[in-house]
């Protein structure tokens, strides 16, 4: 009787910890560091696949963001403003997406008009590889591929401060400017 006790108690104790880690959030690698190189990864956009590393010799603003995030909300027309004004200069805004729900996110795209390139990551694994999982995020990475900044929160992205860093990065002389907070 005491041993079928112990088994009864061992499989219990063995299937808690196995629900505990299946209910853990997601483990977030570190986050990319400042003038280190960022994560290559590859989305798609407009049924095409392409690659961060691709993007080398412009400067990429990704955004992580989500259609259940107000502070994302307030700050995508900010991006799209962004894009229009700095797309042919050398800035390339992409927008990554937290949503699971993906016909919320396209109605989303459709009604505000974003016209910047959005990936839907509902898995979460690009964020997770970025150690982001507060939105918004951004990361903003230098023409050689290394990160230049970071923003935690939402921005008002098409700023004269936050121009003027960008512009300084497409002309090489990044380190003199940093966009207020």
């Amino acid at each position: 009787m005491a041993k079928a006790k112990f088994t009864h108690g061992m499989l219990l104790a063995a299937g808690l910890v196995l629900l505990a880690v299946l209910l853990l959030p997601p483990r977030y690698s570190e986050p990319p560091q400042l003038q280190q190189p960022v994560p290559d990864f590859s989305f798609t956009w407009g049924g095409e696949t392409r690659r961060l590393s691709e993007l080398r010799g412009r400067v990429v603003v990704v955004n992580f963001w989500a259609t259940w995030c107000p502070s994302c909300v307030v700050e995508l027309p900010s991006l799209e403003r962004l894009h229009r004004a700095l797309s042919e200069k050398g800035v390339y805004v992409l927008g990554i997406s937290v949503d699971e729900d993906a016909a919320a996110y396209e109605k989303f795209l459709r009604e505000n008009q974003i016209t910047f390139p959005t990936y839907r990551d509902a898995e979460m694994e690009l964020a997770s590889r970025y150690g982001s999982y507060m939105f918004p995020e951004t990361f903003i990475i230098d023409p050689q591929g290394r990160l230049a900044r970071k923003v935690v929160g939402a921005l008002e992205w098409d700023s004269p401060e936050v121009m003027s860093f960008l512009a300084s990065l497409v002309e090489g002389r990044g380190e003199q400017v940093q966009p207020a907070r």
